[in-house]
């Protein structure tokens, strides 16, 4: 069968062509993507710190318990069902949501499905480290704002910054969900350009080409931050060790 791509060049009906509606979804795809990946990060870096928190103020075990309940909960439902209660479950209990846009409620149950998976790689990054860094820290007076921002973080995120990266592209990838609330990104448009041209070979190739893509530009610019983090004298030793 002939690929016909100039299907890409008609008319849609709107006064646009199949190819510019497929840009305007690629930038919807980026938006949602972008928007949960700040979402995620930085609910992820706060749940993740505290667990970690030292057990020794109820303060303290209370918050860690907050945030294990909060990963628990996020990391244990299916994104797609995440994606239907926040936009059509949590509307109805509170009437309030029911002013905030479609592409809001996406990217808080998209960020907030991935902010546990981060939250469990940042705990496992400053678990991993030895006690002594935190015992240091205090022995020179460091507040544990200070002890995290200063001496456990920096550690923390070079050892995490592999699998984040995994987790930005599964990100993006996630990202397809969105076309269950009528979301037009990638996804939705592929689904509705086959039905309206019946051309789902082109239109489907085309579309996974874009997720190639910008996955491997996510991954390209996850792997320069690596590299520009990357404690000197440490890149050897990766490499020796069969790392990337």
């Amino acid at each position: 069968m002939a690929l016909e791509w100039q299907v890409f060049l008609e008319d849609d009906g709107g006064g646009r062509t199949y190819l510019e509606w497929l840009f305007e979804a690629w930038g919807w795809t980026l938006s949602v993507a972008g928007s949960a990946w700040l979402v995620a990060v930085a609910s992820g870096c706060l749940m993740g710190i505290l667990r970690t928190l030292p057990q020794d103020t109820r303060l303290n075990v209370s918050l860690a318990r907050l945030a294990t309940a909060w990963v628990e909960l996020f990391r244990n439902i299916p994104v797609l069902v995440q994606i239907f209660l926040w936009y059509f479950v949590l509307p109805k209990v509170f009437p309030a949501m029911q002013q905030v846009s479609g592409f809001v409620l996406v990217v808080l149950g998209l960020g907030f499905f991935t902010s546990a998976r981060i939250a469990e790689m940042l705990r496992a990054g400053i678990q991993a480290m030895p006690r002594g860094q935190r015992y240091a820290a205090m022995a020179v007076g460091f507040t544990t704002w200070q002890t995290y921002r200063y001496v456990l973080l920096p550690i923390a995120f070079r050892t995490i910054w592999p699998p984040l990266t995994s987790e930005s592209m599964n990100l993006l990838k996630n990202s397809s969900v969105a076309f269950a609330v009528s979301i037009a990104e990638l996804t939705m448009y592929a689904m509705q350009v086959q039905e309206e041209t019946s051309r789902g070979i082109e239109v489907y190739l085309a579309v996974t080409a874009i997720y190639t893509l910008s996955a491997f530009a996510v991954n390209r610019v996850m792997a320069f931050f690596e590299h520009r983090l990357q404690i000197p004298g440490m890149v050897v030793a990766v490499h020796v060790g069969g790392g990337h």
